[in-house]
């Protein structure tokens, strides 16, 4: 069994990856712990691995966590000549899961990490359980969703977006970042270390956050019923009861969706990032499909 404290966990993403693993468009940056079942994690934008860094201490005793950063994002290599999209990031992640040589694992996938992991994975047979977080929703984006995203048609908005972000008076405000916590005090401290400060502090990293925004294709949105109706393996919803940009109301209408057996944890007071706001209590939920398997549940 391993132990980890939320502080080792932290230093995890200050320190080199174990390994970078070459997807064709750019290098995917990958680092393990934990023992247990397999389990790979994808992040959304424009976050990176480290947005799983509170999971870590509740779920390595128990499972094995393959933390990825897809290209443009985190400790990954990549040039300007790649292409950062939600496609292009789905093929990364099925490539890395090849490389790794995983025969069976769970996926933990946050926002749009959560979308690029269905279309990666949906129908493949190795997957023994997902942990969706806070992700999108068919058939179309939320109002919420896609009015924050029109801010990718104003020329290089990363640049203002990263400044403002960066300042904290300016990213509390509800149409900046202020409502993807329930307190906003956890949009300081490591968030801004590990989310926002890159932004800021390198052209890279900034420059394939705004690619990525102006290559977002809100068509995907439509082609989730299709990845769910071939996820036959247990799906565990995780989702913060005043979530506005994927309101959870409309998650429950998508659980019809799915092939296989679904539930859904509601956690009062979570917003967008409610994996981050409250740790133990997400990592608790998703165990139920991406841990151990138990023979005889009703024992257990």
């Amino acid at each position: 069994m391993t132990t980890l404290t939320a502080a080792a966990a932290a230093e995890m993403f200050r320190n080199p990856p174990n390994r970078h693993i070459d997807v064709g468009n750019g290098s995917v940056a990958y680092r393990t712990v934990g023992s247990g079942p397999d389990v790979i994690f994808s992040h959304g934008w424009p976050a990176n691995g480290a947005t799983f860094r509170g999971l870590l201490p509740f779920l390595a005793p128990q499972v094995t966590c393959h933390v990825v950063e897809l290209p443009g994002a985190g400790d990954s290599r990549f040039d300007r000549t790649i292409t950062p999209s939600i496609t292009t990031h789905a093929e990364a992640l099925r490539r890395t899961v090849d490389e790794l040589g995983l025969t069976d694992f769970g996926v933990v996938g946050h926002d749009s990490g959560g979308m690029i992991a269905r279309l990666a994975l949906a129908d493949d047979a190795r997957v023994h359980g997902w942990g969706l977080i806070a992700t999108e929703q068919p058939p179309k984006a939320h109002w919420r969703f896609a009015s924050f995203l029109r801010i990718r048609h104003v020329p290089r908005f990363e640049t203002p977006l990263a400044i403002v972000a960066n300042q904290r008076r300016l990213r509390r405000n509800k149409f900046v970042l202020g409502d993807v916590f329930g307190n906003r005090d956890l949009l300081d401290g490591e968030f801004e270390e590990f989310t926002l400060r890159p932004l800021k502090d390198d052209p890279d990293r900034r420059w394939a956050a705004g690619e990525f925004g102006r290559n977002f294709d809100l068509g995907l949105f439509a082609s989730l019923t299709e990845c769910h109706r071939r996820m036959k393996a247990p799906v565990q919803l995780v989702w913060g009861a005043n979530d506005p940009f994927f309101p959870v109301e409309r998650t429950r209408t998508m659980m019809s969706e799915f092939a296989g057996p679904v539930d859904l944890e509601v956690i009062a007071g979570g917003k967008l990032f409610v994996h981050e706001e409250f740790p133990e209590r997400t990592a608790a939920a998703i165990l139920r499909t991406i841990g151990p398997r138990r023979t005889n549940p009703d024992k257990a």
